[in-house]
């Protein structure tokens, strides 16, 4: 593999040191960690305002795509969901009875 040569004085300097120097790397790693932290402070700062504001985080969305609604899918759904109502009243009311079996 071929390293170019401006890459090379890099690697070299990495190589000839004999002794590594372990504050210098926790420097840098604690370093950039804190500049991560505070990069993701600063968004959550900023999307927290945006969406005080009102506003969206991201793309907005097409709205004309909501406006066009499937009646007869709202009304099977209503449907379903008046069953389901019918049901856990039958349960509310002692019509139907639940016996446990582990008693």
């Amino acid at each position: 593999m071929n390293i170019p040569a401006y890459i090379r004085p890099y690697l070299n300097r990495l190589h000839q040191s004999g002794r590594s120097d372990p504050s210098r790397g926790w420097f840098i790693l604690l370093s950039l960690s804190g500049i991560a932290l505070v990069g993701i402070i600063v968004w959550n700062i900023l999307a927290f305002e945006t969406v005080a504001r009102g506003g969206t985080i991201g793309a907005p969305t097409d709205k004309t795509s909501f406006s066009v609604l499937d009646h007869a899918q709202l009304d099977s759904v209503r449907m379903l969901l008046e069953k389901r109502a019918a049901e856990e009243a039958k349960y509310v009311t002692g019509e139907y009875h639940f016996t446990d079996p582990s008693q």
